[in-house]
C-alpha cells in the first residue's frame, strides 16, 4: 500500500507523535509509579491522553523546526 506523497507531512506527524507519546508516557509512568499488573492500562491511559496533544503539536511545529534547522545549518 502506497500513500500519496502529499500526505507525507501528516503521516510523519502522526507516526512521530505516536512513537514519542508512547515512549514518554511509559518513561514518566515508570519513574513515578511502581510497576504492577495495572501498568499496561495506566500506560495506555497516559498514551491516549498525550497523543491528542502531541499530534497537532508535531503537525504544527515540525515544518517550523525544519526551517530553523535549515537556517542554522546552511553554509
Amino acid at each position: 500500500m502506497r500513500i500519496d506523497p502529499r500526505y507525507a507531512n501528516l503521516l510523519f506527524s502522526f507516526l512521530l507523535s505516536g512513537i514519542m507519546s508512547c515512549i514518554v508516557s511509559g518513561v514518566v509512568l515508570v519513574t513515578h509509579t511502581e510497576l504492577s499488573w495495572a501498568f499496561p492500562l495506566q500506560w495506555a491511559s497516559g498514551f491516549m491522553t498525550t497523543w491528542p496533544i502531541a499530534f497537532p503539536s508535531v503537525l504544527f511545529l515540525a515544518p517550523r523546526v525544519r526551517r530553523v534547522v535549515n537556517r542554522l545549518t546552511r553554509e
